[in-house]
This record gives C-alpha cells, structure tokens and sequence, in this order.
C-alpha cells in the first residue's frame, strides 16, 4: 500500500489498497471521460444486502445502523426498534427505520454506465456493499430515494445545503472505484464545485 499525493494522482502505478489523499477540485478534475452504456445492466448483476460478517445484520441494515442520530433497540433477526435519522437529501427527520431506503451514493446503474460493466461478479458484489468508506452508502427517505433513482448529478441534486457534501461524496466514491464520468456529468460536477470548498479528500481506492 502506498500514500499518493493530489500532485502525483491520477498515477499509473496506483492500485487498489493505495490511499489517496487530494482536494474536491482536484478529484473532480482527475475523473476520466468516457461515454456511458447501459447495455446489458440488471439491477441483479449487484449483489446487495448480504450478511458479510455473518452477524445476523445484512448491509442495508448496517448501514441503517451507523447512520442513526439516535440508535435503534435491535433485536431478533437485526430487527430495528425506535431510533431517529436525518436524511440528508431532503433535511427531513425519520423516526422508523421502514421509512428509510440505504441509498448508494452513485447508484448501480450508474456505476454500471460508469465501468462496473467490465467487473468481474465478485467486484459488483464488494461495490453494492462497501461499508469500508462511510460515503458509498446513506441512510435517507425512501421518497428522496425514489426521486434520485439513478440519476448523476446533472439530473439529480438534493437539498441545497448538502449539494457541496454530496458532490464530495460522489467524486470520492467514483474516485474509489475508479469510475469514469460523462462529459454532461463532469461539466455539472466541475461547476458544482467551483462554489464550494476545495475540501481535502483521503480515500481507499478499492480497484
């Protein structure tokens, strides 16, 4: 594993494991351009919701878990009681974990457009359960969720005041996963970020 700078990224010799340490702007800029395809995409060829560590909590669940304000009593069968989350994309509180849907910060469909295409199944598998980057996935309202479906964000943005973090959010998660961008989408994303703060951007690059 080895450390690569903003300066040095995008680096041919990076591989997975490797972390990156670089700046919004900066990453915004290192996506690569290439056209996208759906062709061939089943929401099936993304094995999601597994129980990886075999604690009885799948991955929505998981995910559901770590993002709560105020934590659920869990029981049998990682069944969720009480609890409070906000939801991000549209600054509501939730007060029953039924009424959340765990989003995939850049959906599968997207992510298939983007690269995961060529992915063996194993790879799709570890992308639609990444718990190792907080980023990948968020715990929001089903009807927020259902309103981004599997748009970029030239077609989707949620409420105003977390379009800086979730534009991070994205640019990181495709940073990961070194997934390309078209070009209608990276000429959103660069002027997205021309408002908001170069912030600095430490990630894992799983591919």
């Amino acid at each position: 594993m080895s450390t690569i700078s903003a300066d040095a990224f995008p680096a041919a010799q990076a591989a997975p494991g490797d972390v990156v340490t670089t700046t919004l702007h900066a990453a915004v800029e290192a996506l690569p351009v290439a056209q996208e395809s759906r062709d061939g995409y089943a929401r099936t060829k993304f094995r999601h919701w597994v129980d990886a560590d075999r604690d009885g909590c799948n991955t929505r669940k998981e995910a559901i878990l770590e993002e709560a304000v105020a934590a659920p009593e869990t029981g049998p069968g990682c069944s969720l009681t009480g609890g409070v989350w906000f939801s991000r994309y549209d600054s509501e509180l939730v007060r029953d974990a039924a009424g959340l849907d765990v989003d995939h910060m850049v959906p599968l469909a997207e992510a298939w457009d983007s690269g995961a295409s060529a992915w063996t199944a194993a790879e799709r598998r570890s992308y639609a359960n990444d718990l190792d980057d907080p980023r990948s996935l968020i715990a929001v309202t089903a009807r927020s969720n259902r309103q981004k479906a599997d748009k970029d964000p030239a077609d989707w943005l949620p409420a105003a005041g977390y379009v800086c973090t979730y534009v991070t959010d994205w640019a990181t998660v495709k940073t990961r996963w070194g997934l390309a961008s078209d070009t209608r989408e990276k000429n959103v994303l660069t002027e997205l970020v021309s408002s908001c703060a170069d912030v600095p951007i430490t990630v894992t690059l799983a591919r």
